[in-house]
């Protein structure tokens, strides 16, 4: 039937449709498959002792009373895995991280020990019962002071070596220090501008805290010598590849599934010691093993975010035009480097910190440092240290406005970098792909009526009777995105392409496996979506799988927003090659030539003969049953996908506060969110990752917050006071958008999810230091907490 084009363009439910979310249908009927959910014949149960100390030695372990517990089969500690070699694990930074802590505690509730048990109950009981005896070492948690000569050493293991895996330590506790960009031009810049500013500013530690803790079940088969494992894992194949390197299995002979994840934002990249020793025990009694762990043991143990002490200085004319950009940055990665960043750069992407602007002379320097906390340094909801970096620039730009008397609005269009500069090369290393920040800007500006905001702000800070101070705030972030090139990113030597493998069934439909994995994205609808437009197959009968690495094509996982920017175009460039087989299909079955047809939405019909057409439908069964002579049957195609730079999405944000003098109270009157992601696949699901990544965002910067005393307990790793916005105290969002596709992504698609995390949280601090800025506050450290900010109030004499 040749229907009308819009009745047969509807009927895909292709790229740039509101459709539904196909996985919704089991999530909102709790019918998803967690790892928590898997249950096997015989399974144990795994619980983990863990330190009470930051920084001790153990002196003593004793399992007697545990192996007397009812239920416990077995008690592990770091001696025993050393005839495997395997209390110690590499880091995917390229450290070693003890996995049972060995003879010495680097962090508190670092594993110490494991039980093993008939059930969760018995493996709890069990861990009461072993007795751990240390000898408590001074405690590190402050990295300035563990750089200082004379200061502990905190790994012991790496005592007498001056070279690490980035190169050269000068210190016990030093890491690494990695520096991009041109010191001498920047310092040039600086020796000959009449404006200099310089702020000093601590990103504090925080946590992604997903919906679902870690956790996994592993089974091994003595008999095959297969193993399987099911998995928390946003990386199911690298997790492959590391566990085989652990325990010696050959890769094929090992099986990474990762179900459905209740929220990963960068927490479940990594390998946790409980991973390993669930398999480890799995291999050792020839039986299931569950680990499980609850919140108390994620928050305090599992991968942190940020902890980044970071001196900006800004030089410019005295228009506000920037000449040159100088950061220092001291990284506090815990007691291992377990931060999940390329190979080469181990201080992530943080070299997008010269933003949105036309910086012409730029220099940064991070040094990593060892202090007894709780490894990991995950890009929470960001690529690499992105948000630490957007969070500098922007903070930068309005010290500069705010010294020179200057809107911050206007400072900004006056450095943005020019539509007809793209692709443009920054100071730091960077080719950002394509942009128009001024106009997004104007929009930004046009819709909120500026003007009459800041004339508002001006009669309310005339006013001394005022009970509320007003604050508007606005960032203009550039994100790096879609890591990553092979040239330029790897994991383990294992470069950061993406998979796509599609088949094409005989009646019409088709399934797709991916060498991603979904943690709340909808990819099994937005995947099925780009086939649908690309191949004329309803996104309706377009299976997608994801997470089994025994099913999937190789792939690096998602996170860093690699979803549409990577695996996207894995997907299109797979069904380009059926779209191409299948035109020969097409011509053999009209008998024309291929040049004779056009592609239309969902079949190819002879030029000029609307009537002559074969669909998507009608090739699929012939590929099975007639193809062309010398054309082998079937419609399948697997693409590796290696992107030939990153992509940089970007977007304007403007927030509103109002602060209550007498309580601190922060209320969040507006929040305008403009974002570029270049092509946009599903506006509804682009809709709502931008909620969810604001919502975030609040969250870190009005209340997240990971804090330690001096002796390193950590403080605040429960639910009742780490700050989880609910729909009460999560604003209003408004939401728009500009497009400028990627030139070089085959969708033009640039990635979204991650941008809202990354742009908001500098908008709240840009809202709350300008409700303080006419008193002469250049910043205010988050979380803006009432009491934080009350504090503020009292010391500028505006509260009781």
């Amino acid at each position: 039937m040749n229907a009308p084009l819009s009745d047969r363009e509807k009927a895909l439910m292709g790229m740039g449709e509101s459709r539904l979310r196909k996985e919704d249908a089991r999530f909102i009927q709790g019918k998803g498959n967690y790892v928590d959910d898997i249950k096997l014949p015989g399974m144990l149960h795994l619980d983990i002792v863990r330190a009470p100390v930051a920084h001790a030695r153990i002196k003593r372990i004793d399992k007697t009373a545990a192996l007397q517990v009812p239920g416990v089969i077995a008690v592990l500690t770091a001696e025993d895995l050393k005839p495997l070699k395997l209390h110690w694990m590499p880091t995917l930074a390229g450290d070693v991280a003890a996995v049972l802590a060995d003879e010495k505690v680097h962090f508190q509730m670092q594993e110490v020990a494991v039980v093993v048990a008939e059930d969760r109950y018995a493996a709890a009981d069990g861990v009461e019962a072993v007795e751990v005896e240390y000898d408590e070492l001074p405690a590190v948690v402050d990295p300035f002071a563990a750089l200082e000569p004379g200061a502990p050493v905190l790994r012991e293991d790496l005592a007498g070596k001056t070279e690490g895996p980035h190169g050269a330590r000068y210190h016990p506790n030093h890491i690494f220090t990695w520096e991009a960009g041109d010191k001498d031009a920047a310092d040039a810049a600086f020796a000959g501008a009449p404006v200099t500013v310089e702020q000093r500013m601590f990103y504090p530690r925080v946590h992604p805290c997903p919906l679902e803790t870690c956790g996994s079940v592993a089974s091994f088969d003595p008999v095959r010598g297969e193993l399987t494992v099911w998995l928390t894992s946003q990386a199911p194949h690298v997790v492959r590849t590391v566990v085989s390197m652990l325990s010696g299995i050959p890769e094929s002979k090992v099986r990474i599934v990762s179900p459905d994840i209740g929220g990963g934002f960068g927490n479940k990249v990594g390998i946790y010691p409980g991973y390993v020793c669930a398999i480890v025990a799995s291999i050792v009694l020839g039986r299931p093993v569950k680990w499980v762990e609850d919140r108390i043991e994620n928050l305090s143990s599992t991968a942190f975010a940020r902890d980044y002490h970071m001196t900006g200085e800004l030089a410019a004319t005295g228009d506000g035009r920037i000449l040159g950009l100088r950061v220092k940055v001291i990284a506090d990665h815990g007691a291992f480097d377990a931060c999940a960043d390329p190979s080469r750069y181990p201080a992530g992407m943080f070299h997008i910190c010269t933003g949105s602007y036309d910086i012409p002379a730029a220099y940064c320097r991070v040094d990593g440092v060892y202090t007894n906390k709780a490894p990991g340094g995950v890009a929470y909801r960001c690529s690499f240290r992105v948000t630490e970096a957007v969070y500098l620039i922007e903070r930068m730009v309005d010290v500069l406005a705010q010294k020179l008397g200057i809107d911050k609005a206007e400072i900004r269009a006056r450095n943005f970098i020019r539509r007809e500069q793209f692709p443009y090369q920054s100071a730091l290393g960077f080719e950002y792909d394509s942009g128009d920040y001024a106009a997004a800007l104007k929009k930004v500006l046009d819709a909120v009526d500026y003007p009459a905001l800041r004339a508002e702000q001006a009669a309310k800070r005339a006013d001394p009777g005022c009970p509320t101070l007003m604050g508007i705030g606005l960032v203009a972030f550039t994100e790096v995105v879609g890591a990553g090139p092979s040239k330029m990113c790897d994991i383990l030597g294992v470069g950061m392409f993406d998979s796509c493998e599609i088949r094409v069934h005989p009646t019409g439909s088709a399934i797709a496996r991916m060498g991603t994995i979904t943690q709340g994205q909808g990819h099994q609808t937005t995947y099925a979506q780009i086939i649908a437009t690309e191949l004329g197959i309803p996104s309706d009968v377009v299976q997608v799988e994801e997470g089994d690495t025994s099913t999937a094509p190789y792939g690096l996982g998602t996170y860093g927003s690699r979803s549409t920017p990577v695996a996207g175009a894995a997907i299109a460039l797979a069904a380009r090659k059926i779209h191409a087989k299948a035109r020969k299909i097409a011509a053999h079955m009209l008998e024309v030539s291929e040049a004779d047809l056009e592609w239309e939405i969902d079949r190819f019909k002879v030029r000029g003969a609307d009537d002559r057409f074969k669909t998507m439908k009608d090739i699929a069964w012939a590929s099975y049953n007639a193809p062309p002579p010398g054309l082998e049957p079937g419609l399948e195609a697997v693409h590796y996908y290696d992107p030939p730079n990153f992509t940089y999405p970007f977007g304007i944000y403007l927030c509103v506060v109002d602060i209550d003098k007498a309580t601190g109270e922060t209320a969040v009157r507006r929040f305008y969110a403009l974002d570029d992601c270049g092509t946009r696949i599903n506006p509804m699901i682009i809709e709502g990752q931008i909620h969810g990544g604001l919502t975030e965002g609040y969250a870190v910067a009005m209340g997240q917050l990971l804090s330690f005393d001096a002796q390193g307990n950590i403080q605040g790793n429960t639910l009742m006071d780490y700050f989880l916005p609910t729909a009460v105290e999560t604003p209003k969002w408004e939401t728009d958008h500009t497009v400028t596709p990627s030139p070089h992504h085959p969708l033009g698609a640039k990635g979204v999810a991650e941008s809202p995390h990354v742009g908001s949280i500098p908008t709240f601090t840009s809202a709350v230091v300008d409700a303080f800025a006419h008193l002469g506050v250049t910043h205010t450290d988050m979380p803006h907490t009432a009491f934080r900010v009350w504090k503020q109030l009292r010391e500028l004499g505006l509260a009781a």
